[in-house]
């Protein structure tokens, strides 16, 4: 099985940029399906962004602006979220998680995901 580890949060000043980072032991993360979820207080958990196993990106926040970037380091066996021009409602756990490699697409949906991260807290100051 993989187990993940993310880290990289803080707090940060609205404007600034993070990178958050997600670190797999157990088995190699190879091309699977990667994607990073978060859950601001007292909501519930959403999708951020994913990456299939043929590399296609997929945004769900909905940003015009391409603030998300998902990103992995094979020989690191770790994945990547950027996050820039953070703004407050950006504040929130976030989690990594991966689907188990027979599965190629990206998904919107937590159930769809076999492994997940315990997640990293991000707070953005105004």
């Amino acid at each position: 099985d993989v187990q993940l580890q993310a880290s990289g949060g803080g707090t940060v000043q609205a404007g600034a940029s993070l990178r958050l980072s997600c670190t797999a032991s157990g088995s190699p993360l190879d091309d699977a399906v990667i994607a990073w979820f978060r859950q601001a207080p007292g909501k519930a958990r959403e999708a951020v962004i994913c990456m299939s196993k043929a590399g296609r990106i997929l945004d769900f926040t909905g940003s015009v602006d391409g603030r998300f970037t998902i990103s992995r380091d094979k020989a690191k066996n770790a994945f990547f979220l950027d996050i820039n021009s953070l703004k407050p409602e950006d504040t929130a756990v976030y989690v990594c998680t991966t689907r188990h490699l027979t599965f190629t697409i990206c998904s919107g949906s937590g159930s769809a995901y076999d492994y997940w991260g315990r997640g990293t807290l991000v707070t953005v100051s105004s």
